[in-house]
């Protein structure tokens, strides 16, 4: 590769790794694996960065690499152990709603969507959190629209389900504390 490819590679590297480590944290759930999932998908594109370069599609085949390495990130792992979002309060903060409910919301929804089986998590990743057409989904996971569809649809479903679930229990445990106090 000449130096004018190896420029434009790291420019790419650079603009794009911030979305990719992203996205591969929301696939696998474990910062330090995200990390080096990104590493070997970069390593994968600079390796045949010439031909995707000239059909102007490094970020979609980056997505597309980084896709397949977390797929088999989760055949090595049943789960990955879930990372506790929590926030810390500073002292002297002023009076107002509490922060620390987003948190909460964030971690329950995260909670949810690591139950799901991986593919099903990588279409909500995909389509939701990185905003691609069911088109662009169905490309970066090579499979059908309607696979995607139905995917996503399921997902949300069980989503809707596991939250309504959850929230449920919390009611419960709550009205019990109530009785026994």
């Amino acid at each position: 590769m000449g130096p004018e490819d190896e420029a434009a590679f790291r420019d790419f590297a650079a603009a794009a790794r911030p979305r990719l480590v992203r996205t591969a944290y929301l696939l696998c759930g474990d910062q330090h694996e995200a990390h080096d999932l990104v590493q070997v998908t970069l390593m994968r594109v600079h390796r045949r960065w010439r031909a995707i370069e000239r059909a102007d599609l490094p970020q979609a085949y980056a997505r597309k690499v980084l896709t397949n390495l977390a797929a088999s990130f989760w055949r090595r792992r049943l789960r990955a152990p879930l990372l506790a979002l929590t926030a810390a309060g500073e002292p002297g903060e002023t009076a107002g709603p509490d922060p620390s409910a987003a948190y909460d919301d964030r971690a329950e929804l995260w909670d949810a969507v690591q139950s799901l089986p991986p593919r099903m998590r990588a279409v909500l990743v995909l389509r939701y959190w990185e905003d691609l057409s069911e088109a662009d989904t169905a490309a970066a996971l090579g499979c059908s629209v309607g696979s995607v569809k139905s995917q996503a649809s399921r997902g949300l479903d069980r989503l809707r389900d596991v939250l309504a679930g959850q929230r449920q229990d919390d009611e419960t445990w709550a009205a019990a504390a109530e009785v026994v106090s």
